[in-house]
């Protein structure tokens, strides 16, 4: 791959999905596009890039679907689930008690461990939850990820890592080699296909919003378009949830961490929003 193929490739999946693929990363497009070109019998860049231009759909979908999967796996990190157990729904109990009913996004969703790990939680709580209606949109922008989200089938391999044994029995059937998630796990999550550089505004409004490990992969400006776009869909006491090693300093003043919590935030002014932080405002996308 020539510097001006690597070039047009990171041009093009910054306009699609604003992700930003620097000089080192060479090796990932290579990677990533060559199993995409063997299956289409595409010879080499120069080819692929021509197709691209061209707009042909179907080279679009698997380039953009190749070069947007990220790792994830079932209660990655652990402890942002901790902190919705242990403030998020309490809170959402106390303030909800009038509709009995929430809403959660897990954006950029991948292959859907993390909305299946929040309704395997939720479930765990279904005493608590007795009369309550809860909801988890999740969305990503990879096809090929979210189909196998909504499969929600398994290999034994991605169960071991994160899944607690007793929630593998309760939640999951043996399906051949791998695993597949119970139906009572699937009922409360509807997967969409949605570009985080798009309006969610058709999503709905939402009381918690997961967007982790997301923001790490764009540029500051794409950053605070994206959290100014989270931002108008959550509710002004809700929650929003980001990587360890993700902030919203320098970026933008909608959100303020929650005291003491990393990676947890609260929109700016809400009733119990940190005061700990010093928030700072961005030059860019406002």
């Amino acid at each position: 791959m020539t510097p001006a193929e690597f070039q047009f490739v990171a041009d093009f999946i910054y306009r699609a999905a604003g992700l930003v693929l620097t000089a080192d990363k060479a090796y990932l497009i290579d990677s990533r596009l060559k199993p995409v070109m063997r299956e289409r019998g595409i010879a080499g860049f120069a080819d692929l890039i021509a197709r691209l231009k061209a707009g042909t759909p179907a080279i679009v979908r698997e380039v953009t679907d190749a070069l947007t999967t990220n790792e994830t796996s079932f209660f990655r990190d652990l402890k942002p689930f901790d902190l919705f157990r242990q403030i998020v729904l309490p809170h959402l109990l106390a303030t909800r008690s009038a509709q009995h009913r929430f809403r959660i996004w897990s954006a950029a969703c991948s292959t859907g461990q993390e909305p299946y790990s929040l309704a395997m939680l939720l479930l765990e709580e279904r005493a608590r939850l007795a009369g309550w209606t809860w909801e988890i949109v999740a969305t990503d922008l990879c096809g090929e990820a979210l189909a196998k989200a909504k499969d929600g089938v398994y290999s034994q391999f991605e169960v071991q890592r994160g899944m607690p044994t007793p929630l593998l029995v309760r939640y999951f059937e043996k399906q051949g080699e791998g695993w597949r998630i119970k139906d009572p796990v699937r009922h409360g999550i509807d997967f969409r296909p949605f570009n985080l550089l798009g309006d969610p505004a058709p999503l709905g409004r939402f009381d918690v919003v997961f967007c982790r490990n997301v923001l790490i992969y764009f540029d500051p400006p794409t950053k605070a378009k994206v959290l100014q776009r989270i931002g108008q869909q959550l509710d002004g006491d809700g929650f929003l949830f980001l990587g360890g090693a993700e902030t919203v300093i320098g970026v933008t003043d909608r959100f303020v961490l929650e005291a003491g919590q990393r990676g947890l935030y609260r929109p700016a002014g809400s009733a119990s929003g940190a005061t700990t932080m010093p928030v700072c405002r961005a030059a860019v996308g406002r």
